[in-house]
Formats: structure tokens, C-alpha cells, sequence
């Protein structure tokens, strides 16, 4: 077991940091976008989604973010609120910014899209100067993901964010979350994710976003020498997703440790990712082994394919003990 030296006096587990956002999943399954007529609206975003599931499985969480003064805002507030995550975090923007949108696509269970609108979002728009250093300093735990750190001025706002966890020995977790339609550059993503990279306890991402951070590289590195890198750094952890193939996770004293799959009904694909960070995120908060983590994450993501939401589809803690007994694993 990897001791993450958490400070346990403290109120929150998890605070998320970034992206607040609206998703649009369709209602006809089996059809293209464009013969899609309605759409059911929910909460989303990578780290709300992670927060959201994190809290439905009894982690105390808080979130550092940004929604824009419209309907939407007001819509995501009320959810974070009903899930019981404190907002005291969350500012509402006041320059005009909206509500970022993603539209999904399920033609097949294996095949699904994501059709997103970015411009002028308010998440993108948290000043470092609304970043709380009295907030961070109350969590055991903290949440960045990639997308955060792709403009100004949330960019800096992470950096002060990761500043102060580190003032105050808060663990860091890094959901890499690379969406490269929110960059101008692959170099420019690269450069911003290794440097917040460097400032985090556990990494967690598919072995295509790492290869995305080791661009620079001149030959291509295995899973294990990628774990190295980061080992030499702050990291304990280091997560590195392959799909279907399952998942391999590394710890600084030299381990490793094989993650499968659960078998389930498929709906969609998008989701698997958020479900499975929420759920080893709370194993390993709660002082779990790592395998018992990693399969409670398995399974999480397993239930959270197999429903229509992402944010509303996070397990209970009681659904995901019953998936984990009753649903056949899959060993890679």
C-alpha cells in the first residue's frame, strides 16, 4: 500500500478544480448527430463528473470553478448542490461568458462522439485572484485535469491552485483529460501538462495522453519508463489506461499492478474514465490497497457505460459492492 500521507483533521476529502460544463446526450441511440432530434441535458465536465461520483460514494468534496450568471449556471449550482458538494468554491462570472456545451453521439455502443462548444466558456475564465488559499488549505485532497490548463487565465488559476496545495501538503490528483480541440498546439499542451505534471502525487491517464505529454521525446517510451519519468518528480502513483485492454497502475517503491474490466452492458463509451478516477480516487482517500482501488474504479466505470448520463449515472457505494460481487471480471 502507498501511504499518501493524508492530513485527516481535515473537513473536505476532495476539492475539483475547472471545468463546470452542460452535457447534451442523445435521446435516439443508434443514428448520427444529425438525425438526432432531442438531447437530455445534464451536468458535466471531468472534474465535475469525478467530484460528483466521489461524493456519491461518501467523500466529503468541494469544488474551485466557474459558471456563467444564466440559467445554466444556476442549473449546475443546484446539482452540485443536491449532491451535497459545496460551492463556496464556485464563482459566477460576471463578464457575459456562457455555459460550455457538449453534445453526444451514440451510434453503437462502440461508436460514440463528442461534439463540444468552447468559446467564451466561464470556466476557462477563473482569475487566479478567486482561487482560495483558506479553501485548499481545509482539503485532504485535491482535482486538476488537462482541460483546465489549456487558456487564460484558469491556467494560472491551477498553477496558484497547485501552489497552495503544495503549501499545505494537499495530495494531488492529475486527470490528464486531453481534449485537443481546446489547444492551439500539441507542443503548447505538452509544455503546461508536464509542468502541473511535476506538481502532483497521482497521475491517471490513457497511454495515448501520455505519449501526447512525451512528444518531445526522441524515441517512444514503455509504460514502465514513462512511470520512471514521474516517479522523479512528486508522483507515488501513476495510472496509465488502455481501454478495453484494462489499465496498469505504478507506485514509486517499484510496483505494479493489473487492472481488467467488468463485463457490461454497453450503451455509450464516453463516461468509463470519470467513473473510474471517482471510484479508486475514493479507495485510495479511504487507505485501500491499491488492487481493491483499482477494481472498485473497473467497476464503476463498467456501471457508468452502461447508463445514459455520466454525472447522474455515478454509483452509490452500496450499487458498486453488488456490481463488484455479482458482475464476471475479465483479466487482461
Amino acid at each position: 500500500m502507498v501511504n499518501l500521507n493524508l492530513k485527516t483533521d481535515r473537513p473536505l476529502d476532495l476539492i475539483a478544480v475547472g471545468r463546470l460544463a452542460i452535457d447534451l446526450n442523445a435521446e435516439q441511440i443508434n443514428r448520427p448527430m444529425e438525425d438526432t432530434l432531442s438531447f437530455r441535458k445534464y451536468v458535466g465536465g471531468s472534474p465535475a463528473n469525478i467530484a460528483i461520483g466521489a461524493a456519491q460514494l461518501g467523500l466529503q468534496c468541494g469544488f474551485i470553478g466557474k459558471v456563467s450568471n444564466d440559467q445554466m449556471g444556476r442549473f449546475i449550482l443546484g446539482f452540485l448542490k443536491e449532491k451535497n458538494i459545496d460551492t463556496s468554491g464556485v464563482v459566477v462570472d460576471q463578464t457575459g461568458a456562457v455555459t460550455g456545451l457538449t453534445f453526444t453521439e451514440i451510434k453503437s455502443p462502440q461508436d460514440c462522439s463528442i461534439l463540444m462548444y468552447r468559446d467564451n466558456v466561464a470556466d476557462l475564465k477563473l482569475d487566479p485572484s478567486e482561487v482560495s488559499e483558506d479553501y485548499i488549505k481545509k482539503t485532504k485532497a485535491m482535482l486538476i485535469s488537462g482541460t483546465a490548463l489549456s487558456a487564460s487565465p484558469s491556467r494560472e488559476a491551477v498553477f496558484l491552485a497547485l501552489e497552495y496545495a503544495r503549501k499545505y501538503d494537499v495530495i494531488v490528483f492529475f486527470d490528464l483529460d486531453y481534449r485537443p480541440y481546446t489547444w492551439i498546439s500539441d507542443k503548447e499542451t505538452a509544455i503546461y501538462y508536464n509542468l502541473a505534471a511535476e506538481k502532483c502525487d497521482v497521475i491517471i491517464g490513457t497511454r495515448d495522453e501520455f505519449d501526447m505529454l512525451e512528444q518531445f521525446e526522441r524515441e517512444k517510451k514503455t509504460d514502465q519508463e514513462i512511470a520512471r519519468k514521474w516517479f522523479g518528480h512528486r508522483a507515488k502513483i501513476v495510472v496509465i489506461k488502455h481501454g478495453s485492454q484494462g489499465s496498469i497502475t505504478y507506485t514509486k517503491d517499484g510496483r505494479s499492478y493489473t487492472g481488467g474490466v467488468f463485463k457490461t452492458k454497453v450503451l455509450k463509451t464516453f463516461g468509463a474514465g470519470d467513473g473510474y478516477a471517482s471510484a479508486f480516487i475514493y479507495g485510495l482517500l479511504k487507505g485501500w490497497e491499491i488492487s481493491r482501488a483499482i477494481e472498485y474504479g473497473s467497476a464503476s466505470a463498467a456501471i457508468v457505460i452502461s447508463r445514459h448520463s455520466c454525472s447522474e449515472a455515478m454509483p452509490t457505494k452500496a450499487e458498486l459492492d453488488q456490481f463488484v460481487k455479482t458482475a464476471e471480471k475479465v483479466n487482461p
